[in-house]
């Protein structure tokens, strides 16, 4: 497949209702905000979703999650090891050649590979940086959101011989009551030489993006929690584009109808687009 040839920008639009969408690990798993109370999804979280969804539609993935692995590979190592061969480890163009064609996030994303065979010398190995052509913000809400923290109890111990309550029967569950949330990205054709990144690819990209958010239920994020609003998408008419990515992506306008009243659900938000001469933003809704 020939390497994609324009530049691409793109923004997802999406809803949390009743939802934690990327607990903070320094702040007891509550939802991600920043300090001015905007809600925040880092950019490891939203790739993190993308290579599940690709995965689902049967492409290869390296950075595979414990919970959706579809082999037998623990780790990382362990999975370029088994894939790929010594002679491809020991040599920097080879081993991004093949790690690119054999995994979709490699060619998308990049990846830094630095494991050194059981055979090799300490000291010896090659440690290969592969830069790749998509980038993605993190997300954020489009205004200030409300967090809510319920205390929970089990109803069975969970420890000891079940004749009383056991010290973890207490816990804590946070939610963002509602908020619109948006992020953008951007593909780069210079980028997408060095790894392979085609067309095609960018347009299963552009499914994943669509469906972020199936088979992604949790306790934290029920079904129906977290919705895509809408995908913009621009396909510019030469490798660097006849706007820079920022100035794309400011096109985006995200106002609330009703300043006065809180926003409860996406229909309170009106979205629209800033005309850029000669490139209009294909909209994709789900």
């Amino acid at each position: 497949m020939a390497t994609l040839e324009k530049k691409i920008d793109f923004a997802l639009v999406f809803s949390v209702k009743n939802a934690n969408p990327n607990g903070d690990p320094l702040s007891g798993n509550m939802p991600r905000i920043t300090i001015d109370g905007l809600g925040e999804l880092s950019d490891v979280c939203l790739k993190r979703k993308l290579r599940d969804r690709l995965q689902e539609m049967g492409e290869g993935i390296f950075v595979q999650s414990d919970d959706n692995r579809k082999d037998d590979c623990k780790t990382l190592k362990e999975r370029a090891e088994k894939t790929l061969t010594e002679a491809v480890m020991a040599d920097a163009k080879k081993l991004a050649e093949k790690a690119c064609k054999t995994w979709i996030d490699v060619r998308a994303f990049g990846q830094l590979f630095a494991y050194k065979s059981a055979s090799e010398k300490k000291g010896t190995g090659v440690s290969v940086g592969i830069r790749g052509p998509v980038s993605i913000q993190s997300a954020f809400s489009r205004d200030p959101v409300n967090l809510t923290s319920i205390q929970i109890t089990k109803s069975v111990s969970g420890e000891g011989d079940g004749s009383k309550k056991a010290s973890d029967t207490m816990g804590m569950k946070h939610r963002v009551d509602f908020g619109l949330y948006a992020t953008c990205g951007s593909m780069n054709p210079q980028l997408a030489t060095k790894t392979g990144f085609s067309y095609e690819d960018a347009q299963k990209l552009k499914q994943a993006l669509l469906h972020i958010f199936d088979n992604d239920a949790s306790s934290a994020r029920p079904e129906g929690s977290m919705e895509v609003v809408c995908l913009y998408w621009w396909e510019h008419s030469s490798k660097s584009g006849q706007y820079s990515s920022a100035k794309v992506h400011g096109s985006l306008r995200i106002e609330l109808k009703d300043k006065d009243k809180k926003p409860q659900s996406a229909d309170d938000y009106e979205l629209s687009i800033a005309a850029l001469d000669g490139l209009s933003p294909e909209i994709l809704t789900y």
